[in-house]
Formats: C-alpha cells, sequence, structure tokens
C-alpha cells in the first residue's frame, strides 16, 4: 500500500537513470506497482505488530533477497519494513542504507512498549547510513529520544510525497461528481476528516465535539472518510456509537481518486485531531483543495498549518478545545476566509510534488558517490549501540 500510494510515478522517474526493484509485503497493490512503474516487484511477508518468530523469519527472507540482489542502495519507509531492511542491509555489506522516519510510535507510548520501540528505532538508525526525518518534529523527537546522533536531513520543508497540484484542484471532473451525488449543501457547515477510523486519529475527541457542537447547531455535519480498523486501534464504543446514532455524522467508507477529492470540494472545513504523524498527507490534500485545517500540535501539521494563515492549531487530546475551534470557524466568516483564500497558495509553495521529488533524487545523486569501507561500518554501529 506504502509503495502503490506514496511512490506512485516515482518508481518510473526513477527507472531513467538507475536499476530499481520494489520490496514489499505480497498483495495486489504490489501487482499494480508493478505494471503501472514498470519495475520489477519482489514480495517479503512482513508483520506490522511485533511478531519475534515471523519478524526473524522476514529477516532472513530479505538477507536472502539481498545477497542474490545486490543491491548498491536501499532506502525503507516504513517501521517494520525499515527495521529488517536496514538490519539485513547491514548484515550483507549493502554500501548505501537509507530510511526515512515518517512518523515515530514511542513518543505517545508508554513503559516497556515505550522502551522496545525506542531500542527498534535505535537498531534502525545504528544499521542506516543515511536518515531523513520527514519534518523537524520528527528530527527533533529523534534528537531529543537519543535515537541517534547520526546526521539528520530533512529534505525541502518536508514531506515525502509532495501534492500533485494539477490533480488536488477543484477540476471539472471534481465538481461533476459533487453535483453528481448532491455532496454540497450551502444550508449545512461541513467538517471533513479524511484517515483511518481508529483511536489515535483524534476521534473519540472529534466525536465528543462535533456531538456537542450539533446539539447546539443542528445545521451542522460532519463527513467521516476512511475505513475502521478495529483489530489494531479501535475507537471507544462511546464514538462508535455517536458515529451511528447521530444524523450529522457520515461515516462514507474509505474513497480514492476523484471521489474522494469531491468531498473535499464540497466541504467547508478540514479537521484532524490526530495524537501522532510524522507528516499527515491528508493536510496537505485538504490545503491543496482550498480548506482552511484544524490540527492538533503534533509533529508535521504545525509545520504546514501556520495559525491564523491558513488554519488554526489546538492541543491534541482535548475535546473542548477541539469543540472550540469547530465553533469559532463557523462564525468567525473573515477569519474563515481569509484562511481559504490563503491555504492553496502556501501548500503550492512549499509541498508541490514536483519540487518534493526533486529534493530526494537530488539526495540520491549526493550520496551515491560516498561508500563506506566494512571497519568504518563496524566502528559506526558499535557507537550507535
Amino acid at each position: 500500500m506504502s509503495l502503490n500510494h506514496f511512490c506512485k510515478g516515482m518508481l518510473k522517474e526513477l527507472s531513467e537513470k538507475y536499476e530499481v526493484v520494489a520490496l514489499s509485503s505480497p498483495g495486489e497493490e504490489l501487482g499494480i506497482v508493478a505494471k503501472r512503474e514498470g519495475v520489477r516487484t519482489i514480495a517479503v511477508p512482513m508483520e506490522r505488530h511485533i511478531s519475534l518468530v515471523q519478524d526473524c523469519k522476514s529477516l532472513l527472507k530479505m538477507v536472502r533477497v539481498f545477497r542474490k540482489e545486490k543491491p548498491y542502495m536501499v532506502h525503507s519507509m516504513t517501521p517494520k519494513a525499515g527495521l529488517l531492511c536496514m538490519v539485513a542491509g547491514w548484515l550483507t555489506r549493502v554500501p548505501v542504507r537509507v530510511h526515512t522516519f515518517t512518523g515515530l510510535v514511542w513518543p505517545t507510548s508508554s513503559g516497556l512498549k515505550r522502551k522496545i520501540l525506542k531500542l527498534t528505532d535505535k537498531l534502525t538508525c545504528a544499521c542506516a547510513t543515511h536518515i531523513i526525518p520527514e519534518g523537524e518534529g520528527v528530527k527533533n523527537d529523534l534528537i531529543t529520544g537519543k535515537i541517534t546522533q547520526k546526521p539528520l536531513k530533512v529534505l525541502g520543508y518536508g514531506n515525502v510525497m509532495g501534492v500533485d497540484m494539477q490533480k488536488f484542484s477543484r477540476r471539472p471532473e471534481v465538481m461533476r461528481i459533487v453535483e453528481e451525488q448532491n455532496l454540497r449543501d450551502t444550508s449545512k457547515f461541513t467538517f471533513l476528516f479524511v484517515g483511518r477510523i481508529v483511536r489515535d486519529k483524534g476521534i473519540n475527541e472529534l466525536c465528543e465535539a462535533f456531538m456537542r457542537l450539533h446539539q447546539q447547531q443542528p445545521e451542522t455535519r460532519l463527513w467521516l472518510v476512511g475505513p475502521y480498523e478495529d483489530g489494531l486501534d479501535p475507537i471507544s464504543d462511546e464514538a462508535r456509537h455517536t458515529i451511528d446514532q447521530n444524523d450529522g455524522i457520515m461515516a462514507v467508507g474509505k474513497k480514492s481518486g476523484d471521489e474522494l477529492l469531491a468531498y473535499y470540494a464540497a466541504a467547508d472545513c478540514f479537521v484532524f485531531p490526530s495524537y501522532r504523524e510524522g507528516f499527515p498527507n491528508t493536510v496537505l490534500e485538504a490545503g491543496a483543495m482550498g480548506l482552511p485545517s484544524i490540527v492538533t500540535d503534533i509533529n508535521g501539521s504545525r509545520e504546514i498549518i501556520i495559525e491564523g494563515q491558513n488554519g488554526t492549531i489546538i492541543p491534541s487530546k482535548n475535546a473542548e478545545a477541539l469543540y472550540r475551534a469547530m465553533w469559532k470557524i463557523i462564525y468567525d466568516e473573515n477569519s474563515r476566509e481569509f484562511m481559504a483564500n490563503n491555504a492553496r497558495r502556501l501548500i503550492g509553495t512549499r509541498f508541490e510534488q514536483g519540487f518534493v521529488r526533486q529534493c530526494l533524487y537530488d539526495f540520491y545523486d549526493e550520496i551515491m558517490e560516498g561508500k563506506l569501507t566494512a571497519s568504518d561500518e563496524l566502528q559506526n554501529l558499535n557507537t550507535e549501540l
């Protein structure tokens, strides 16, 4: 899924200069990547959760792949794939090993789980030759958490994918869907959330805040666009009941393509009360579609939203603050219109897709010139650990 979503078009562009192989867990989307990008793909089963036995099996399979393929560089992006990829790359002496931290889990964890997660991130960094934090917030967490002493470089203004400003616009094709599905209702103020319907995305607080708001202002509605993940991080029973029973909330499931853009185009405000992120693409997308945003004061979101310019920033896990921000954006029309008019310009100047990708391509060209010796490798690993 990550390859299919984050690397769309990128692998094909890289293939013009390098031989590119895409590796991930098996699945239908890996076949889509192979066909669309024109690259060879390799499937290695990997579990998202900690699973010592399965993780060891995955590591051995990845070691075999690296020994066979003999890559000059490996670049990983997700936590589990990153850990396995960097360790396998170090064991097989892949010269250049890059890992991008798109988000950190341990800052919002506690106890033994926090210690284990920090240890795995330290091991990932110890085995990597180059580390890319997706944003300044992630970079600061890696430093203050003492995860690594290696140089950390944020590319451009941050983010790994960028926004296709032509695609994320109010094109005739998008507005036609808005009209055909009767999404726009000028008599109602519409809040929009796009993401997984899970606890960590702040859905519990969002439901609590909206329920209170809707009781006082019935001409409001909330769209939840995304899948439930009850097996991973379920929302509370109270929040689920609110979603099912409140006539102002519509959980419409996962949307993609122009149908997703139609929801952006028909909404009045984007709301994203997540507990933790690396660099949330949905906030970028909403801004590109001209929406002001209400976000929590977390990594990524605070780097996209400038208070009062394209949205507002509130404390995380705070339903009261969320309620007040939602209330204000409804009734402070001048401020809302100013932020809406400013949103697309700010995203385009900092996170346009071509610019973001060029930053990565330039980084590749820079690091492909260097190569560590085996003695340097061992010394660096010992220092990190």
